[in-house]
């Protein structure tokens, strides 16, 4: 059995660092030592571009290409296509093709289990795979939940993004129930948090009333920053780019909290036996 564990970095809010956390993220684990492989799991693509390839439509296998194939039982070699980033993690990139694909899945045998057809045949080889979500929840949203072990939520520090957050624990409740049962949150990652002002602060302070019995709210906060936009050209993590800002910093603090929780469900898992 594979010690991979596959988390899905989900909101169906766009600009809440989705992108930004699961670069950031795997990197960090990779500096860490583990394995990683990231999964841009978005039509945008931007995570490909954020990772060194804009020419996303260029790339002659990504995300969508993998997926027709197991929709329709081809044989291929499973690692092609999978790009390799001078910062130490593997990826799957994303392009437009990914669009048509919610259409092509309406159709085709279990649906829903198609990533995940994909990955049980190459996670052996990582740590962790950690999936970018496309902001919705449409069926590649509901195929990258049905793929993962886990899901963290990265929440902007304002009251409407938060309010947003009701819907998504819907979708993943009715994952966990009809698809996907062993399906966890890991956490709510609080983002572009400017704990200067009042909003974000009782932002903050309703997210932990309301969800914190329920939910793990990550300790780590991250500072809203420009150097987090600057970073989206030049194809590498904030830790290469400014390894000196706050931004870098929270980002160390976070992949360590990720760390931890994974440390607790083995030594958990092991005693179980």
């Amino acid at each position: 059995m594979s010690s991979c564990k596959v988390i899905a970095i989900c909101n169906q809010k766009g600009g809440v660092t989705k992108t930004t956390t699961t670069a950031n993220l795997g990197i960090g684990l990779a500096m860490q030592g583990k394995k990683v492989l990231l999964v841009d799991a978005d039509p945008q693509g931007d995570l490909t571009t954020v990772l060194g390839w804009p020419d996303n439509e260029n790339l002659p296998v990504t995300l969508a290409t993998v997926m027709e194939k197991i929709i329709h039982d081809e044989d291929f070699e499973h690692f092609d296509g999978i790009l390799h980033h001078k910062e130490g993690v593997d990826l799957l990139p994303s392009s437009i093709e990914l669009s048509g694909m919610e259409m092509n899945l309406v159709n085709a045998m279990s649906r829903e289990f198609t990533l995940k057809e994909y990955l049980d045949r190459i996670k052996h080889e990582y740590d962790y795979v950690i999936i970018d979500c496309m902001p919705s929840l449409g069926m590649i949203t509901i195929n990258a939940l049905a793929a993962a072990d886990s899901v963290i939520v990265p929440v902007q520090a304002q009251y409407l993004p938060a309010k947003g957050m009701t819907q998504l624990m819907k979708t993943i409740c009715k994952v966990k129930k009809q698809i996907n049962p062993a399906l966890k949150v890991d956490g709510v990652l609080l983002t572009l948090a400017d704990m200067r002002t009042n909003l974000a602060r009782a932002t903050v302070d309703t997210l932990r009333k309301q969800y914190g019995n329920v939910l793990k709210i990550y300790k780590t906060q991250i500072p809203v920053a420009v150097k987090a936009a600057e970073i989206s050209a030049t194809g590498q993590s904030i830790f290469a780019y400014d390894k000196g800002s706050k931004i870098a910093q929270a980002y160390v603090d976070f992949t360590k909290e990720v760390l931890a929780d994974g440390e607790r469900v083995k030594a958990k898992s092991a005693v179980s036996r």
